[in-house]
């Protein structure tokens, strides 16, 4: 099916990484940054070129897209979701990427950053890619694949369908959205628009990977508030904001409950900003575990700690503000066997292994799910992500656009 297949992944792949999409959590607005939508227009209209007459973006920036049903078969309504913005832990600006041809097991240097290298001891699935033609920035941003390969790789596989008539499937929809990285890409979403009953997130990393539990996530706001004094004459008067908060995140556990210290299925507190003046300072965490339960208790050893550092400096005061974020999609998804089961299918059709795990994160899937739409998540090749080493296999990517199109025959063939 795929043999004279000429995949249109890696060109597209390589286009939209240089578009900068980096989003802003400190930013209000919706989507956090504009420069979204200058992704999501060009995917809308690319989508249109392709055939899929209804594709547009939204108000919001989100893109919409239908592939019509052909067959007569009364096919459920599946979406193919992927972000186009990309993380903010480095650099998105001015992205080169590099295409690394023929790859044959050497460690990688980059070309405008000689100090970095990336290197087959510290990550070992490289050596699974000899051969493969492999993906990188040039050392000074990160390269975007998180999640632009789920992107093109959508986008190949509707190009694929296009082209493919004779391959029966039932309507597709497709699903771009801004702002996943800050938490926040399903937040105006419109499912009633968007009309699919089962949806699959391509976000996730090495072939064969299918991911259908995540964190469930919070975040927390300590808010400090001290009193201020002229340094000079502040004795028994002062208190230094900055420094209650110091002293609290000190008291942090330091081989437990942090991302340093946990992997697996273990939860964790983590600090992701701070700042403030003598008056008043704030400070971020993230609170993930994948049981609720354990989630809360996490929450309230953090609010003890905070409470009993507070005591120490009489004078002071304390908001400790609670978000949910997204709930771990398992609970969900297990209602729905066959979402599951058919993206297993899928992967294995495609010639692969299938790895299942639980992410230590959280897709757009997860807020998905509890909204109404059943949203597991694929494998797109992204590896080492939101970082300046970040890679991609164009090889792996090709299998993320045979597995989307098996998943679509197997609902059809199925039903």
């Amino acid at each position: 099916m795929f043999q004279s297949y000429s995949y249109t992944v890696a060109e597209r792949f390589l286009r939209y990484v240089k578009v900068d999409t980096q989003s802003d959590p400190l930013s209000t607005s919706f989507p956090s940054t504009a420069k979204q939508k200058d992704l999501l227009q060009i995917l809308a209209n690319e989508l249109k070129e392709i055939g899929l007459t209804d594709a547009h973006m939204d108000e919001w920036g989100y893109v919409y897209a239908t592939l019509p049903a052909n067959t007569d078969k009364e096919v459920p309504v599946i979406c193919f979701c992927s972000h186009a913005d990309t993380a903010p832990d480095c650099s998105g600006k001015g992205v080169n990427p590099q295409l690394h041809k023929n790859y044959q097991g050497n460690d990688i240097t980059y070309i405008n950053n000689a100090e970095l290298v990336l290197k087959t001891a510290e990550s070992p699935h490289l050596l699974n890619k000899i051969g493969h033609d492999l993906i990188t920035a040039d050392g000074t941003t990160l390269l975007g694949s998180d999640d632009k390969s789920g992107v093109a790789c959508i986008m190949d596989a509707i190009h694929f369908l296009v082209n493919n008539p004779q391959i029966k499937h039932g309507a597709i929809k497709v699903l771009f959205t801004p702002d996943e990285e800050v938490g926040r890409g399903v937040e105006h979403v419109d499912l009633k628009k968007l009309g699919a009953d089962f949806g699959y997130t391509l976000d996730s990393g090495d072939t064969g990977w299918f991911e259908d539990e995540t964190f469930s996530a919070d975040g927390v706001k300590v808010t400090i508030h001290g009193i201020s004094r002229h340094p000079g004459y502040a004795k028994n008067q002062m208190v230094n904001a900055m420094r209650v908060a110091g002293h609290m995140i000190a008291r942090l556990p330091i081989n437990r409950l942090s991302p340093e210290s946990t992997e697996g299925k273990e939860g964790f507190v983590h600090l992701v900003r701070m700042g403030g003046v003598l008056e008043k300072a704030e400070f971020d965490f993230i609170v993930r575990d994948f049981e609720d339960d354990l989630l809360h208790q996490h929450t309230e050893e953090l609010r003890k700690i905070c409470t009993e550092v507070l005591k120490e400096f009489p004078g002071s005061e304390m908001e400790f503000t609670v978000t949910e974020q997204y709930r771990n999609m398992k609970k969900v998804l297990d209602q729905y066997p066959q979402v599951s089961e058919y993206a297993r299918a899928a992967i294995e059709r495609a010639g692969l292994v299938v790895t299942q795990k639980p992410i230590r994160g959280g897709t757009d899937g997860s807020r998905l799910s509890y909204m109404g739409l059943p949203c597991p998540n694929i494998f797109a090749g992204e590896q080492e992500i939101h970082s300046l080493k970040e890679w991609v296999s164009v090889q792996d990517m090709q299998l993320a656009v045979q597995t989307i199109v098996h998943l679509c025959i197997i609902w059809e063939e199925r039903t």
